[in-house]
Formats: C-alpha cells, sequence, structure tokens
C-alpha cells in the first residue's frame, strides 16, 4: 500500500489526521468548530470504599467541599468535583451482589437468567440492558455535529482474561456486554492501524511529519504547539509499548494453583499511564467522546506489590472493620486510584480544549467515578461512591450532597438528560425511575 493511501487509511496523514482537522487555523467555522465538545467518562475501581475515609462529615449544599483522606490526592480540583452520597443499586434478581453490583451498575437493569454461578446466589447470565455510556454514545452518534470515528473506547487496566458478569460492565445493549481493552499495544493499533500494516514503517510520526511540513505555513504558533505536542505524546507511547512489547512486560503473568488469586504486573502502573495518555489522545484528537477505563474487576484479587500489599484485594476488603492493618492497606489501595483520577484530570486539564473556544478539556468532559459496593465487608449495594467531576454535563460542583437512598437509575436518567436526550423518561427497570432526574445544577 502506498504511503499516502496507509496514512489516509489510518486517519493519521495530515488530511485526515482528527487533531490535524481541529486546529482552528484549518477549519471552517460552523456548530461544530465553535461550541465545545461534550465528553463522558466512566472510571471504574472495584470492591468497595472505606466509608470513614471517603464521605465528608456533613452534606451542606452550601458548603465547600471537604475532603477525607482516601480523596486527597483529588485536593487540586475539588472546586471541580461533586460527590453524591444516598445513591443506591435497587437492581435485585438473580445473581450475587458483585455480579449486580458490576454488571447493573451503568445498565441498572437486571441480570438475565443464566448458569454463571456466584456464591450461594441464583445463577444469573448477563445484563439485560444498554449501559449509560452507550445510551449516551448512541445519542452523540446520532447527529453529524458530534459523530466521531469510535463511539466509545472501553480501556482496561488489569482486568482478566475471562468473560463473565464480574468483569463487564459497558454493554451494547440487552445481553451485549463489550470487553475492555486493557493491553496499550491493542488499543493504540485500534486507534492508529494494525503492527502488521506498521512493520515496514519505522514510525507512523515520521511520515505524518514530512506531511505536516507543507502546511507548517498554514497554522498558528499556537496551533503548531498543540499539534507538536500530540505527536510527541503519540511517539512516545509507540516507543513505550514497544518496549514493553519486547520485555514482554504486558503479559499477564498466569495465576497461581489457587484460582481465586490473580496477579496483576508490577507494571500496572506504567500501565494504567499509557492507557490514560491513550485516552485523552482520542479525546482531543475527536476519535471519540465516551470512554470508560476500568481497573481490575468486581471480586478482583489483584495483589498490588507496588504498593507493598501482597494479599488480594477482594480478601482484605472482606475483613473486619476492627482489622486495622486490612483497613490501612484498603486505604493505600484506594488512594492510589485516586491518585490514577487525579493524573487522568490533569492531562485533561492541561490540554487546551481545541477548536479555538478556550478553556481546557476538563471544562466540557464529565468524569464519573464508581465502584460496584458501597462497601467491600458488607457487599451493600447502597452509598455506591459516586464522584463527578470536571464540566461536561454542567452541574454545580464543589459539594457533596446526600439523597438519602435513590435508585441509581435517576442518576443515569439525569446524565443523559445533560448529555442532550431530555425525552428519555426512565433508564433500566422503569420502575426505579420514578422521581425522574435530579436536580444537579
Amino acid at each position: 500500500m502506498k504511503r499516502r493511501r496507509f496514512l489516509q487509511t489510518l486517519g493519521v496523514g495530515f488530511a485526515s489526521l482528527p487533531f490535524v482537522a481541529g486546529l482552528p487555523s484549518l477549519r471552517a467555522s460552523s456548530n461544530r468548530d465553535t461550541f465545545p465538545r461534550q465528553r463522558l467518562i466512566v472510571m471504574f475501581s472495584p470492591n468497595g470504599t472505606l466509608p470513614t475515609e471517603f464521605w465528608p462529615d456533613a452534606f451542606d449544599p452550601d458548603a465547600a467541599l471537604a475532603l477525607k483522606p482516601i480523596l486527597q490526592p483529588l485536593a487540586s480540583y475539588r472546586r471541580r468535583m461533586l460527590m453524591l452520597k444516598g445513591v443506591n443499586n435497587r437492581i435485585r434478581g438473580d445473581g450475587d451482589g458483585h455480579m449486580r453490583g458490576m454488571s447493573c451498575l451503568l445498565t441498572a437493569k437486571e441480570l438475565n437468567p443464566g448458569n454463571i454461578q456466584g456464591g450461594s446466589d441464583t445463577p444469573a447470565g448477563w445484563a439485560s440492558g444498554i449501559s449509560i455510556d452507550q445510551q449516551i454514545a448512541n445519542q452523540l452518534q446520532s447527529s453529524e455535529a458530534t459523530r466521531t470515528r469510535f463511539g466509545s473506547l472501553e480501556f482496561g487496566v488489569a482486568v482478566p482474561n475471562r468473560a463473565d458478569p464480574w468483569t463487564r460492565m459497558v454493554y451494547a445493549g440487552d445481553n451485549k456486554p463489550l470487553a475492555p481493552i486493557d493491553d496499550p499495544g491493542q488499543m493504540f493499533n485500534r486507534l492508529y492501524g494494525g503492527s502488521q500494516d506498521r512493520e515496514h514503517l519505522s514510525s507512523i510520526t515520521d511520515y505524518v511529519y514530512q506531511d505536516l511540513k507543507r502546511i507548517q505555513g498554514r497554522i498558528s504558533p499556537e496551533d503548531q504547539s498543540l499539534l507538536d505536542e500530540h505527536l510527541a505524546l503519540v511517539r512516545r507511547l509507540e516507543t513505550d509499548i514497544a518496549a514493553a512489547r519486547a520485555q514482554s512486560e504486558l503479559d499477564h503473568p498466569e495465576p497461581e494453583i489457587d484460582p481465586d488469586i490473580e496477579l496483576v504486573n508490577d507494571n500496572t502502573p506504567a500501565i494504567s499511564r499509557m492507557q490514560i495518555d491513550l485516552m485523552v489522545n482520542a479525546l482531543a484528537n475527536d476519535m471519540t467522546r465516551v470512554a470508560s477505563l476500568q481497573y481490575m474487576r468486581s471480586v478482583g484479587q489483584a495483589r498490588m506489590r507496588w504498593l507493598d500489599i501482597n494479599e488480594g484485594h477482594h480478601s482484605l476488603s472482606h475483613e473486619p472493620d476492627k482489622n486495622l492493618e486490612a483497613q490501612e492497606k484498603l486505604k493505600r489501595i484506594n488512594v492510589w486510584f485516586a491518585q490514577e483520577l487525579a493524573y487522568l484530570i490533569r492531562r485533561l486539564d492541561e490540554t487546551p480544549e481545541p477548536g479555538g473556544v478556550g478553556g481546557s478539556m476538563l471544562d466540557s468532559t464529565q468524569i464519573v467515578w464508581v465502584n460496584e459496593l458501597g462497601k467491600g465487608n458488607s457487599h451493600t449495594l447502597n452509598n455506591i461512591p459516586f464522584v463527578l467531576i470536571g464540566g461536561g454535563a454542567g452541574f454545580k460542583t464543589n459539594r457533596a450532597l446526600d439523597f438519602g437512598g435513590i435508585p441509581h437509575n435517576r442518576l443515569w436518567l439525569t446524565l443523559a438528560h445533560a448529555f442532550g436526550n431530555p425525552e428519555l423518561q426512565t433508564f433500566g427497570s422503569p420502575r426505579f425511575s420514578e422521581g425522574g432526574a435530579l436536580d444537579l445544577s
């Protein structure tokens, strides 16, 4: 394939490179160009939280947000945060609490009958409805003004190579789970073309740079700086992924004899940052406007040795509150998740909104950090820890609200309305949408 055709097929030639196309210097004025792009990111971490180390002591809608230890890594962004307590997963039926906690988290709809056994509860199958991220992706894809190359991108970090309701939270519809991609190399190939096609090229960016020389006189210095930053990131990711692959560091080790123990790589933190960089890059390029980032899985036994923790996460989460050593390790784990979220926020906040509309990408991106349980050792589906960050949905931030136990269907209905679908009257199981969308303005 000729180089020009190859680059255009990948979408990385200068004429079709999404990031280039978004530069104000080269784009004609239109509604798509002059308004910020509305984006959604859902981030998941498993096995519940530590309520005393997570929730603020008071819930005053007029008071500034106060952060407990788990959320301290987000302190620089507290003015952009909204914490929601008293939002419960009311979905019952087949499956155990973890299964319904995970696969009903974003779908807010019951699991189908099935033969997957969880604990002593009734066996179950996949969720019976679409997840909120896919609902919003479909809404955005329905309009030419907001349509993107990918309707959504599903990123994973240390997600086990297995498929069951404990490992899937994103659903394209009834009985249609979507698997996250937890290998940065695979995600890079999806975004920029297969490695087989690229094996005859030293680097995508080597060739793109040659093409860009032809348009340098047509773009502003500001746009040139943005473009250089984008291409430098692509080159760095390409190099990092290739180096990791050469050392086989992206291959997950085999589990031990005990099937409940899952090993994760000591380079999981590095993989996490690669995935976040790829996600921000894809969003900046307008390759997609909806993405998810899934860490591990429900009931996951990840042993986070980079935190000096050798016990499985799920086992630790089942320890009683009086086990102070386990509580301290769980706090360390949850702080690490918050640190990764802080990195994602910072990357969005330091990236100017493409299109010359002003502000940063964080201003037009709604991040929702979720968990499948409210508390690990009780398996409760009440008080699910919902943390909303950014400006993509237009919610009022720098506060914590306690709704006293409403179904989480109403939160997802609120999010759907904020993303341009106010006609939607229910989401998930209709009976749990009674009361309608929440007022988060």
